[in-house]
């Protein structure tokens, strides 16, 4: 093996744009050995008895990965694969090829950084170099207004204090070359789905768009929804949409793996605002990256409390733990319309609006008072753009144990229903049968009597649907 060659350890940064480890083993190395190593732990089952890593997660991390080699291979080298432990199989590997460092991305919860800290024990005992990089936040970490452990517990607080003085840098060039040694043979192919996960997930005709992982197809994305149907202009006006494409950006899948900067992004907001216009939509698009690192940054702060159940509020409360009345939640057979059609687009597809996301959680920890945390596993099993940090704040935030200054954030089914659903349409789009019941309203909750649909749905006063509500 060449002398000076470094290993690029990737996770959840899947791109070749804007990328500061791969950029930073460039300046040192004189050949680069890309390296994706698939980790058991992720395709196993939760203590919930639910996949780790579901069908959509899954089929969207492959074609990541398979839009990634061709890129390499584009450019000159590829991607070598690798099965097992990461912390076990990259520092062997390492040592195999006589590599002197490996670069990799940070990452900020528990699990990922147990597994960081691991693979360089073991390779410094090797004498493997490591070097490790912040780059999943439009802002830097060292570039935030104050230190992480006085990091703001409101978002608007941070937010306005980042807006003053915090600085959004530049992106980092896209190499066009990656040097890659010829004279060995690595391995570097991919597993197929179904030795990860069983029969791949069908395609529902239902759904809004066609979700397919890997760097180009992020880009033409960004494309699509800013310069070729320009609907980044009223992204603020329609981002609550249910039905559809382009009512919002829909980044969050790429954006989870890495398969695009965030600050692509960013850049790409200020280019429009010069050439087409400049509104609060085009600032909204920016506010949601901002939550965004809000979030990853306060699970820097907070460590494992993101992940108990009195979550960063220390507030202790009795939930339930009623399984029957949690399979009904994940299966969209509650007998609420709203719940069980945006669960269903869940199941169907890996993909549920923010809008959904909100009622969903709302429904399932403040009407039926389960444990969040079992709402937060669900969605890291079935969706598509799970993020740890995004998606564990956000329960904790709509639970009432996290960021939210209002503590009991409770969603009204009906109203919200009513309001970004007027007529239905997107409860009769996955619940079909609804259309059937002439003059029925898609916004009620079916097959009970009017005494229950009269009481308020809280706790132990959630009525029971008299049907078979999964024919629906």
């Amino acid at each position: 093996m060449p002398q000076n060659t470094a290993l690029l350890w990737l996770r959840n940064d899947l791109r070749v744009h804007d990328h500061a480890a791969l950029t930073g083993a460039l300046e040192n190395a004189n050949y680069l050995l890309p390296v994706y190593c698939f980790d058991p732990r992720h395709f196993a089952d939760t203590e919930l008895g639910i996949p780790k890593t579901g069908g959509f997660r899954a089929k969207f991390l492959i074609e990541c990965l398979e839009d990634l080699q061709r890129t390499l291979k584009a450019k000159g080298a590829d991607l070598i694969v690798l099965q097992g432990y990461p912390e076990i199989k990259v520092p062997e590997f390492a040592e195999q090829v006589g590599a002197t460092t490996i670069y990799f991305s940070k990452e900020v919860t528990q699990e990922e950084i147990k597994v960081e800290e691991t693979l360089e024990e073991r390779a410094w005992a090797q004498g493997i170099r490591t070097e490790s990089y912040w780059q999943a936040t439009l802002y830097q970490l060292d570039a935030l207004p104050f230190p992480i452990n006085q990091l703001p517990e409101v978002f608007t607080v941070f937010r306005k204090e980042c807006e003053k003085m915090g600085e959004i840098k530049k992106m980092l060039p896209e190499p066009e070359h990656v040097p890659f040694p010829k004279e060995q043979t690595f391995p570097c192919t991919l597993p197929a789905l179904e030795a990860l996960i069983g029969p791949p997930p069908k395609k529902d005709k239902k759904a809004a768009m066609d979700f397919v992982g890997g760097e180009n197809r992020a880009l033409e994305r960004l494309s699509h929804y800013f310069w070729e149907t320009k609907s980044l202009a009223s992204y603020k006006t329609t981002r609550n949409g249910l039905l559809g494409a382009d009512f919002s950006s829909k980044f969050s899948p790429w954006l989870a793996l890495g398969a695009l900067s965030p600050r692509k992004i960013y850049w790409e907001i200020k280019k429009f605002e010069t050439e087409e216009t400049k509104n609060s939509s085009t600032y909204w698009l920016f506010f949601e990256l901002v939550w965004r690192d809000f979030f990853r940054f306060a699970a820097k702060k907070h460590g494992n409390r993101f992940f108990q159940v009195e979550g960063i509020s220390n507030q202790s409360r009795v939930w339930s733990s009623d399984k029957s009345q949690f399979e009904q939640w994940t299966q969209g057979n509650t007998g609420i319309p709203m719940i069980d059609a945006n669960m269903r687009e869940l199941n169907a597809t890996g993909y549920m609006s923010n809008r959904g996301r909100q009622l969903v959680a709302s429904f399932l920890t403040h009407d039926l008072g389960i444990d969040w945390r079992w709402g937060a596993s669900y969605f890291e099993s079935r969706l598509i753009d799970y993020d740890v940090c995004s998606n564990w704040g956000n329960w904790m935030y709509v639970a009432g144990v996290g960021h939210d200054p209002r503590q009991n954030r409770y969603f009204n089914i009906l109203n919200q229903a009513k309001k970004y659903d007027k007529d239905g349409d997107f409860v009769r789009h996955w619940l079909p049968k609804l259309k059937k019941l002439e003059g029925f309203d898609a916004h009620q909750p079916f097959a009970f009597t009017d005494k229950e649909k009269a009481v308020r749905m809280g706790g132990n006063s959630y009525p029971k649907p008299m049907v078979d509500v999964s024919k629906w």
